[in-house]
């Protein structure tokens, strides 16, 4: 299944333009579909997962890698969330400033805090995680 993410519309490191003053409204994505949508409003529910398991220990949000420039982005937890949301009302996401040179040890990949929470999760079930990819409950489809 293609899901779509915060970072899938594919203008570039500042992560898309919503402005009308960027183009006519005709230029503007479809709506997303309803399978879009629910992937959507899975990861606003896992991001929110992560953030309360991980923020505690210093974790300020994630880090995403940018396939147009080849660099990895650092998204605070509130700014991955306010994406999210944007994607779902507009389509699309819209511009947003990097964060200050973060400090990449502050950051992790969706991948990493999805692992997280599913050991999380197995430890407060006393079962043991399986170590295999997409095996657990917060693990993507992509």
């Amino acid at each position: 299944m293609d899901r779509v993410s915060a970072f899938d519309d594919g203008s570039g490191p500042d992560f898309g333009a919503t402005d009308p003053a960027f183009g006519p409204s005709d230029e503007r994505p479809p709506p997303l579909t309803m399978e879009e949508r629910a992937g959507v409003l899975d990861d606003l529910a896992e991001l929110e997962v992560f953030r309360t398991l991980l923020e505690p220990s210093g974790i300020k949000g994630i880090a995403v890698d940018c396939p147009d420039c080849d660099e990895e982005h650092h998204v605070d937890w509130a700014l991955m969330q306010a994406n999210l949301r944007q994607l779902l009302e507009e389509g699309q996401t819209g511009r947003h400033e990097p964060p200050f040179e973060p400090d990449p040890d502050d950051y992790v990949s969706w991948d990493y805090a999805s692992g997280y929470a599913d050991g999380v999760a197995a430890a407060a079930e006393g079962d043991e995680p399986t170590g295999r990819h997409g095996a657990g409950r917060h693990a993507r489809e992509d």
